[in-house]
């Protein structure tokens, strides 16, 4: 029963108290109104210009890695087809010999994918990476321009309802310059 009083006299004592309740009205202030947007920022960032020229590039880099594979499987292609021919001719250190250089150049092989792999990752990080800058400065000036509150990537596949949301991409691509009529 005391807490009970106790719990009522506080209650009463914030709703006359002036600072409780400018508290009360600067949360009010804050409940409003949420501005919600949205944009696809995959698509965004296909119709950008430099996308392409990025894509370009990455296709060279990763058809030089291609090619430098290629030399190394006909390489083992021809120590194998040798090995195969010639095995019976040879000595045994001979033999134990090619066997392990074959055994090493697809080791090798085998790490140089591996590695082609990570470094045509990371060139595509290395490439992308300023115009994923350029487009998310881009979405957070409109954002900020049009006062959204939040701005959700429906691109990710992850937003599932944007009913009371303005789609933002017209906006973001006239700040980045792409013609308006430009589709991925």
């Amino acid at each position: 029963m005391k807490k009970l009083i106790l719990f009522s006299g506080l209650f009463l004592f914030g709703l006359s108290n002036p600072t409780v309740q400018a508290q009360n009205l600067t949360r009010t202030q804050q409940d409003m109104p949420l501005k919600l947007g949205h944009i696809n920022s995959s698509d965004l960032v296909a119709m950008m210009p430099e996308t392409k020229k990025s894509e370009d590039s990455l296709k060279r880099y990763t058809e030089d890695l291609n090619g430098q594979l290629e030399q190394m499987l006909a390489e083992l292609k021809t120590k194998y087809t040798e090995y195969q021919s010639k095995q019976g001719s040879w000595s045994d250190a001979v033999r134990e010999y090619r066997g392990k250089e074959i055994q090493d150049l697809q080791t090798n092989i085998d790490n140089f994918q591996q590695r082609a792999q990570q470094d045509i990752s990371s060139k595509r990080e290395e490439l992308l990476r300023p115009i994923m800058e350029r487009a998310e400065q881009a979405i957070k000036d409109v954002a900020k321009d049009g006062k959204y509150t939040y701005v959700f990537d429906s691109g990710g596949g992850t937003l599932l309802h944007y009913q009371d949301s303005d789609d933002i991409m017209e906006p973001v691509k006239k700040k980045l310059g792409l013609p308006a009529g430009i589709k991925p």
